[in-house]
């Protein structure tokens, strides 16, 4: 049985980063703007009670909050201020995910102390997580204050089960419409698939995303079968240098829709990288917008923020850092995602022409192929460029004199001839 939801709604997240954001009980007056520009779901990484390191990523309790998020002198173990907060997203139409990380927990953990055997020893000491950089092997990452779940050999894999079957179960009740699960790639399917399965028994409608960037494709097609609603892409790299976005787009697309992002907790912010221009931050943001079924956009992108999120050191202080405002241009392109069936599907992404070239174009058909949209791409970051009439491919000259100017109405309409683009911007053509 595939527990996969197959749905055509696109989810456009917006991500509530819990250090930007005070206290729980103030999350709710995020929700206006957040309703007001478009997006229909929040994703909240981990509230929960951590370790000694205080990184977000670190859980020492599943069934306590974090104390920097409540108010002073409440209850770390009653949960009536995040269910009151959940109630609000119901009432507003909002679905809201959390982060579910149990490939890994803090070194102090209660689930150290209880279940020992649930962890990887080497000569006798838990292991940490590491990462290896694909690009650069010899670099490696390895996460100090974590300490590694064993999926490979745990004697006791039933019961390890049965604990997340349980702890998911609990943030059903309370109101989460689904889980983003951390680093999935590292959580075999013989976990994931009972563990969906058994949540969809108990609400059919809760949404499993899987995090598998950084991993192999060996690895993501491990999670084929594991009932993921969604996979997370990496578009939020692609700078029109290669084929590799499509290609990846082709290789998840039999195992889930995808997610796509400008940014996140894990990357710097668009626009404190070069160019670091708002022309730039537009072209990341569209870009991500119409490459999958859904979407996510961090706090703080909407006002041009330069400062990484950082699971330990961001504060809500950091977000009187602004740049410039584009709620209202995001408003336009979640506006339109949510009503153009060919940008609210997966799709199937085409390159028409321009790897080699200054200019590059991009073809997307919906999923059932009755709808269409192209895509110019000004590769060039700093300039400006025309783009000649004769360079426009014919399946781009084939749709109907519609183009929607996200970044600059000079755009020049294509029955005119030649269009002009500024330097890092898109041109999208309809049918």
């Amino acid at each position: 049985m595939d527990t996969a939801t197959n749905t055509n709604k696109s989810h456009i997240i917006y991500n509530l980063f819990p250090r930007l954001i005070r206290t729980i009980d103030t999350w709710k007056e995020h929700l206006e703007r957040i309703k007001r520009m478009q997006f229909n779901s929040i994703y909240i990484n981990p509230f929960h009670k951590t370790g000694g390191s205080r990184s977000l990523y670190a859980v020492n309790d599943y069934y306590q909050l974090n104390s920097d998020f409540l108010p002073k002198g409440y209850n770390p173990s009653d949960f009536s201020i995040l269910k009151e907060f959940l109630s609000e997203c119901k009432y507003s139409d909002i679905a809201v995910f959390m982060d579910l990380v149990i490939n890994h927990t803090a070194n102090d953990s209660v689930l150290i102390q209880e279940h020992p055997n649930w962890f990887k020893y080497q000569n006798g000491s838990i292991i940490h997580p590491y990462a290896i950089d694909p690009a650069d092997p010899s670099h490696v990452t390895v996460w100090g204050d974590l300490s590694e779940i064993n999926y490979d050999n745990n004697p006791d894999f039933e019961g390890l089960r049965n604990y997340w079957d349980e702890l998911i179960k609990f943030y059903q009740e309370i109101g989460f419409t689904g889980f983003r699960c951390d680093a999935a790639y590292k959580v075999p399917c013989s976990m994931w698939h009972p563990l969906i399965n058994n949540a969809k028994q108990r609400n059919a409608e809760t949404l499993f995303l899987a995090e598998s960037l950084g991993c192999t494709l060996q690895q993501v097609e491990a999670l084929k079968g594991c009932g993921f609603d969604y996979m997370f892409n990496s578009s939020k790299w692609w700078n029109f240098d290669g084929s590799w976005c499509i290609d990846q787009h082709w290789q998840i697309k039999p195992i889930a829709p995808s997610i796509s992002f400008p940014e996140s907790h894990d990357t710097p912010r668009v626009a404190a990288n070069p160019p670091g221009t708002i022309n730039w931050q537009k072209n990341r943001y569209l870009l991500a917008s119409l490459f999958s079924q859904g979407l996510m956009m961090p706090i703080g992108f909407e006002y041009g923020a330069t400062r990484a999120l950082h699971v330990i050191d961001s504060c809500p202080e950091h977000l009187q850092e602004k740049k410039w405002d584009l709620q209202t241009w995001i408003t336009e392109v979640n506006n339109l995602k949510s009503k153009n069936s060919c940008l609210r599907d997966e799709g199937q992404w085409l390159v028409l022409y321009g790897f080699d070239s200054d200019i590059l174009f991009l073809m997307k058909e919906s999923n059932d192929r009755s709808n269409k949209v192209g895509l110019l791409v000004n590769k060039n970051w700093y300039n400006g460029t025309i783009v000649a009439n004769f360079r426009i491919p014919e399946k781009i000259r084939e749709m109907p004199n519609r183009i929607y100017p996200f970044n600059d109405p000079k755009i020049l309409l294509k029955n005119e001839g030649d269009i002009a683009v500024g330097p890092s911007e898109m041109v999208m053509f309809t049918n």
